[in-house]
């Protein structure tokens, strides 16, 4: 199964790949002096001219952790998928729906996102989780709050603007959670205030005045694989759904390399001893708990020296080693796609008011007539690029056994 990909799921933010300068309008510290100027205007006076060289604004409102978002069919056919986008509104509407909350939009309410050169646009954040009202305003409109790990699932991975529209939503989340966590100064406990468009917090203590800025959380995922490069170990936790395997992974410690992360977790989860770590990839991941703002995987191939097994059971539910034609084979079946598409026309559903609160949880096992007996994560996951890199890895480099690091369209 070849699945091409330019980068991962969440990475590829088509408006953070450059930050401009200071001076420039799309700045984040001018686009927040345009910013306040805009708050000030009365929303009424629609027709007073913007401040000099000032951008347009675009707004994602997010609530409880779920961009806004909307859907739609391009094509007329009854078989077209539908795709969703971002909910951006405008500066003025979203003063305007926040007002009739009751509630005044501030520059501080506000997180700086990134810009488009090309359409002298900012965009930026602004969560909305305590403005209820907002769902039927916003829902009138065709616009709906929908989980960040559904539109994962829903999303595309061969279309390059709904994969970038997914990590601008990553992205998003990430910044929003991390700035729901450091309300208080961890040092002295006094409250703190957003700091160069939101993109840092600072302590409002005079006496402290303690910077800080988002954290990220990485975490190592690796497939582990035996010496004579013919089967890799995989494991199950309790959460995972009926017949599905992925790579072991595990948060880093503080003075702890990369590599030995990758020994450590996988000697306490299975027992295994590992020898030489290969690095793939990397992928960002804003959809775990809200805790955990943003996690970044860091994946690995790791080469076991031993091959008995001894799970941990707090750690996992099983471990088992899988031939490369077992785990070939479950690639082969598992209907990505069709999940893909379900999903799509969920949200779809959803952001015309149809089937609210429903579960989505796509299953990726369905295999026309029958189950197919064990499957893996979707494309939108490092760990499926772990097992498919090494599963159709037919010609290996001479002289060694080791899967290409470099390998991301498989």
């Amino acid at each position: 199964m070849s699945i091409n990909l330019n980068a991962h799921a969440f990475a590829g933010n088509p408006i953070r790949s450059k930050t401009p300068k200071a001076h420039d309008p799309l700045s984040p510290s001018s686009a927040f002096q345009s910013l306040k100027t805009h708050l000030l205007q009365n929303p009424e006076t629609t027709s007073l001219p913007p401040p000099p060289k000032s951008p347009l604004f675009k707004v994602l409102p997010f609530r409880k952790g779920r961009p806004l978002a909307s859907s739609s069919i391009t094509g007329n056919n009854d078989d077209d998928v539908p795709s969703w986008h971002l909910g951006w509104i405008s500066l003025t509407d979203c003063k305007y729906f926040l007002g009739k909350c009751g509630v005044d939009l501030t520059e501080d309410s506000l997180v700086y996102l990134g810009s488009k050169v090309e359409d002298d646009v900012v965009y930026w954040a602004v969560d909305v989780s305590g403005e209820s009202i907002l769902v039927p305003e916003l829902g009138n409109k065709h616009f709906c709050f929908v989980d960040l790990r559904t539109l994962m699932v829903a999303t595309d991975w061969s279309d390059s603007i709904a994969m970038g529209e997914l990590a601008i939503a990553g992205h998003a989340r990430a910044l929003l959670e991390w700035h729901n966590l450091s309300r208080f100064c961890g040092h002295c406990g006094e409250k703190t205030i957003p700091k160069e468009a939101g993109r840092r917090k600072q302590c409002s203590n005079e006496s402290c005045k303690k910077r800080i800025y988002p954290r990220v959380d990485p975490v190592v995922i690796m497939l582990v694989i035996d010496r004579e490069n013919d089967r890799a170990l995989l494991g199950r936790q309790s959460r995972f759904v009926p017949r599905m395997w992925s790579c072991l992974a595990g948060f880093i410690e503080p003075g702890e390399s990369l590599e030995e992360a990758v020994r450590r977790e996988t000697y306490e989860e299975a027992g295994i001893e590992v020898g030489e770590v290969v690095y793939h990839s990397s992928q960002p991941w804003p959809v775990g708990p809200s805790s955990i703002p943003c996690q970044l995987m860091v994946g690995f191939f790791a080469y076991a020296k031993s091959l008995e097994i001894n799970v941990d059971k707090e750690e996992l539910e099983d471990a088992q080693w899988h031939s490369r034609e077992d785990v070939r084979k479950a690639l082969a079946v598992a209907e990505y796609k069709k999940a893909q598409k379900t999903t799509a026309a969920k949200v779809d559903q959803m952001c015309k008011g149809v089937e609210k609160g429903q579960s989505l949880s796509a299953d990726f096992n369905v295999e026309s007539g029958e189950l197919a007996p064990m499957f893996f994560p979707g494309p939108f996951a490092i760990a499926h690029h772990l097992i498919s890199t090494w599963a159709n890895q037919d010609v290996l480099e001479a002289g060694s056994k080791q899967p290409s690091s470099s390998i991301l369209n498989l």
